[in-house]
This record gives C-alpha cells, sequence and structure tokens, in this order.
C-alpha cells in the first residue's frame, strides 16, 4: 500500500469516542506522518489542553501528532470567507509543528472533500455512514450514559460522577460505600461496573506500624506511639485521590469512594492540630456523611477510640457546610442509610451532565 506523506485529521474532539478512534488509527495505517487537529473553540466547557492529552494517550504512535487548535471562527459551509478563516486556523497549529503539506484529509464529514480541496491534497472518506461505529459528540453530550461503551478510560474518569462516604470512625463507612456500589451493580447494563474505592489511610497505617516494629524490634508498638508528620497525610491524600482516579477509568458512570481527600484534612487536624488544605475535594459530585447515632462502636484494634467520635462527627459536618460541599447526612439502620444515599445518588444522576454548545 502507498503511504500518504501527510494526513490530516480535524475534530472537536468533545469529547474524544471510538468513532474518532477509529478514524485516527485508519489514517494513521495509511500515512507516514498524520496530523490531528483539535479544533476547540473557547466558549466549550471541556478544555482543550485535557481534549489533546486524551487522544496522545490513545495513540501514542511516533509518526501522529495531536495538534490543539483554537478555533473560534463560527460555522457557515456555504462562506467562502469563514472557509477560509477555519483553514489559516489550522494552517497555524499545523505550523508550530513544522509540518510539511498536507497531502490527504481523512474525514467521516460531509465536509471533508472541501477541506481537503482547500488543502489542495486527497480526500479519504473513512466511514462516512458511520456503520462501525454508530456515535458522535453531539449523541454523547447529549446522554453520555447511553454511549458510556464508545468512551475511552480517561473520558470515563472525568464523567463519571463520585460519590464520597465520609465520617467519624467507627459509624459505617465502609459498610455503606461497599453496599451502595453493589446496589447500583445489581442494575445491570452500564451500571454492572461501578466500582468503590477503599480508604487508603488504613492501609498506610498497617504498613507504618509494621516499619516501625520492624526498625525497632519491638512488636508490642502501637498506633499511640507512632509519630505523625504533616508529609504522610499528604501522601495518603494523593495515594487515596491516585486511587480513585484509576477505579474511575474503569466503573460506570457512578464511583463510590469510602472517604477522600477532603476527610484527610480533618484527620490532620485531629492528629497535627492544624488544618491541610486539599483543593482536590471541589473535584467530587456528592458527600454522604454517616451519624454516629444508633451505630455501636466497634474497636477492631485499628481505630483511635470511641470518645472522639462524636467531636469527629460534628468537625465533618461543620466542615462541609463552611466549604458548601453537596451533602447529605444518613442516619437509622444500614438499610434505612442506604435507601437515603440511593435516593440522592439517583437525584444527583438525573442532573446529567452540562457540556457547553460548541460553535
Amino acid at each position: 500500500m502507498t503511504l500518504h506523506r501527510h494526513g490530516l485529521v480535524i475534530g472537536k474532539f468533545y469529547p474524544p469516542h471510538a468513532g474518532h478512534h477509529h478514524l485516527i488509527d485508519t489514517a494513521a495505517r495509511a500515512c507516514e506522518r498524520l496530523s490531528v487537529a483539535v479544533a476547540a473553540s473557547s466558549v466549550e466547557s471541556v478544555p482543550l489542553a485535557l481534549r489533546a492529552a486524551w487522544l496522545r494517550e490513545a495513540h501514542p504512535q511516533p509518526h501522529v501528532d495531536i495538534v490543539p487548535v483554537v478555533d473560534d471562527n463560527e460555522i457557515d459551509y456555504d462562506s467562502d470567507a469563514v472557509w477560509a478563516a477555519h483553514v489559516a486556523a489550522f494552517r497555524e497549529g499545523l505550523a508550530h509543528f513544522g509540518a510539511p503539506p498536507v497531502t490527504a484529509v481523512f474525514s467521516s464529514e460531509p465536509y471533508g472533500a472541501e477541506l481537503a480541496r482547500r488543502f489542495g491534497a486527497t480526500h479519504v472518506p473513512v466511514d462516512p455512514p458511520r456503520e462501525a461505529f454508530p456515535v458522535s459528540g453531539t449523541a454523547v453530550r447529549d446522554d453520555p450514559v447511553a454511549n458510556w461503551h464508545w468512551l475511552a478510560p480517561p473520558v470515563r474518569a472525568y464523567l463519571a460522577r463520585r460519590v464520597v462516604v465520609v465520617g467519624a470512625e467507627s459509624t459505617g463507612t465502609t459498610t455503606l460505600a461497599r453496599d451502595l456500589a453493589a446496589h447500583y451493580r445489581t442494575r445491570g447494563g452500564v451500571w454492572a461496573a461501578t466500582r468503590w474505592v477503599p480508604e487508603y489511610g488504613r492501609v498506610y497505617c498497617q504498613e507504618k506500624l509494621a516499619g516501625a516494629r520492624r526498625d525497632t524490634g519491638d512488636a508490642t508498638l502501637w498506633l499511640d506511639d507512632l509519630t505523625w508528620r504533616s508529609a504522610e497525610f499528604t501522601t495518603i491524600a494523593e495515594r487515596q485521590l491516585a486511587l480513585e482516579d484509576a477505579a474511575a477509568r474503569t466503573t460506570s458512570p457512578l464511583l463510590v469512594c469510602d472517604t477522600d481527600a477532603f476527610a484527610t484534612t480533618l484527620w490532620h487536624e485531629r492528629y497535627l492540630g492544624s488544618p491541610m488544605t486539599v483543593p482536590e475535594a471541589a473535584d467530587h459530585d456528592l458527600w454522604i456523611l454517616t451519624d454516629p447515632a444508633g451505630v455501636p462502636f466497634e474497636q477492631d484494634g485499628w481505630r483511635d477510640g470511641e470518645r472522639i467520635r462524636a467531636s469527629m462527627a460534628a468537625r465533618f459536618a461543620e466542615e462541609l457546610r463552611r466549604r458548601a460541599l453537596p451533602h447529605i447526612t444518613v442516619t437509622g439502620p444500614p438499610a434505612k442509610r442506604l435507601e437515603t444515599s440511593v435516593r440522592a445518588t439517583d437525584a444527583l444522576l438525573a442532573e446529567g451532565w452540562t457540556f457547553t454548545s460548541p460553535l
């Protein structure tokens, strides 16, 4: 097969989906060099840099360049002036990459032939009826859930609604997080992949204690004997978020988290007596606070103690209100807590996803 010297793919990729990836991979196999122009307008709500990063992850071939282009020109296929403005924006973006003249334009869109003509290039149509991948950016924006299976892992991670269960020790946070995810998995379909993220802080405590016992040779050391540094809480928060982001890539449109970086800030305050700023907390969609009332305290050997449970629960409630984070408080037996959480999560999911309209 004769390869085109320099192919061009242009799209908004708002967001990218399986049809886009098929188009790019098809062009990449047919070209010595391929430029993928990500043409985003400044009014669109998914950042251009993020879309470009998603495409670079999906298409790491060394001969494929992902070219970010800000294109705020209106869309009017009947206007020669508008066409000229678009092509000028694309040429400027390609120039930054030192691209040679375009010899082929690959497209699934009706405008592909005219775009190729204006570049003096061959038009290569790729599945114009979209039979291989019956999906579009408009369809994804209108209903991400129905089109979830067409989305790559980083796009899923960006769109997944994240619900976080927080609370004082021994208030049922882990049980509720696990049961909430299980409830959605039983709905089947796209929801069967719903995941939950366990608490990393407990793992860190276990490893820290084991290390201290090993280093000192004292098997009787316990949690109260450990000394904590602020940097350790930063590490816990960062690793918790990393685990969460990894799980979000393979979950359904919902991810349930047993605690988060926000909760870590309050445990930092508890152990070190000073606040800790974690801006990532704003990335979550709903916090569920577990009330200690009616929940027997169970000392499993890793908990601070019942004496601070009520005060920590009050701090969680106070801080959630102060930060104006969307939250609910669940009370009563486990079945009631789950029912309340499902109702709030369903309401969150019913709000849908908001994308600003493209030009």
